[in-house]
């Protein structure tokens, strides 16, 4: 199978390159590198089934590489993550995260793709009623970043009764592991992780018991790849464990992991926070054929020993 991933060179875009190469699979990246790491696909590049196209997936170039290749399936990952950001510009984040996925649309259409498998987020749920949140739980975005990748969701739906192309979301919870970078805002565990291992001081902010459902990104791959298949069309799947972990807790195995202290310093709680938030996998175990099967103190494991293995380079 052809296939292009968007978004490529980025943290769980290039694990997911690697794992569809590892599996046999001929392999396209589009990435614009704004964010994204030529280093990430360093693994990638050894092989003769892969390409990089350096392209903003905004380019009207994207089209006419689609019609080049044809791929089978589009696994869209490319992406403005920052909530923050998006509410500072949120022109900005409209024009990658709409613009960008209408574009993929357009594109994917113009290379008689059969299908795209698209990254959604769980702040399109916004402040969960019921936890842990179900894939047919009412969506209420409170963010620009959140109301983009709900649009993006309706683009979707809109390219498949006007064009027959099929369709499946993905809702990632907190995704962590290797290559996820500790600047910004989004990696908790890639910031602990980074912190720890430098000896530098780390900040919980409120008084720790914020929860949050992490969820390895190999066990993120493998969700990508089997909605590749014909499993799960035109549906939304939660990607996460549906456990709760305090922000206490992962503090607390990162620190184990590292072999630093637990000792982290306290902060008022940001604006906009959610006090909880878990999704609930079990529709995806049947609809994909889909779990996780990474347990956080094992996933911390490697994300720290990876991330030591890298220190220095």
């Amino acid at each position: 199978m052809r296939v292009l991933v968007t978004g490529g060179a980025g943290f769980i875009g290039s694990n997911l390159v690697d794992r569809l190469l590892a599996d046999g699979h001929e392999v396209h990246v589009v990435d614009d590198l704004s964010s994204g790491r030529r280093d990430n696909l360093a693994q990638a590049g050894t092989h003769d089934r892969f390409g990089l196209h350096e392209l903003d997936v905004r380019d009207p170039a994207l089209a006419g590489l689609m019609s080049e290749l044809q791929p089978e399936v589009v696994c869209h990952l490319a992406a403005q993550i920052s909530v923050r950001k998006s509410v500072a510009d949120p022109v900005h984040d409209a024009g990658v995260n709409v613009g960008g996925t209408t574009s993929v649309l357009a594109a994917a259409r113009e290379g008689r793709v059969r299908k795209v498998v698209f990254a959604s987020s769980v702040a399109v749920y916004g402040r969960p009623v019921t936890i842990p949140v179900g894939a047919d739980a009412a969506t209420d975005p409170r963010s620009p970043y959140a109301a983009s990748k709900l649009s993006g969701e309706v683009y979707l739906a809109a390219f498949r009764a006007l064009h027959g192309i099929e369709y499946t979301t993905l809702v990632l919870s907190n995704v962590y592991g290797p290559r996820q970078s500790p600047e910004g805002e989004a990696g908790v565990v890639a910031i602990f992780t980074d912190a720890l291992l430098s000896g530098t001081p780390t900040v919980l902010y409120g008084d720790g018991t914020q929860t949050r459902d992490y969820i390895y990104v190999d066990d993120v791959v493998d969700g990508f790849v089997k909605a590749c298949g014909p499993q799960g069309d035109g549906r939304r799947f939660n990607l996460g464990t549906g456990i709760q972990t305090t922000d206490r807790r992962l503090h607390a195995l990162i620190a184990d992991a590292a072999g630093a202290q637990d000792k982290p310093g306290f902060a008022p709680p940001r604006l906009g926070d959610l006090p909880a938030m878990a999704v609930d996998p079990v529709p995806a175990h049947d609809g994909l054929g889909w779990q996780p099967r990474t347990d956080l103190p094992a996933g911390i494991k490697n994300t720290v020993e990876w991330a030591g293995s890298r220190r220095g380079k």
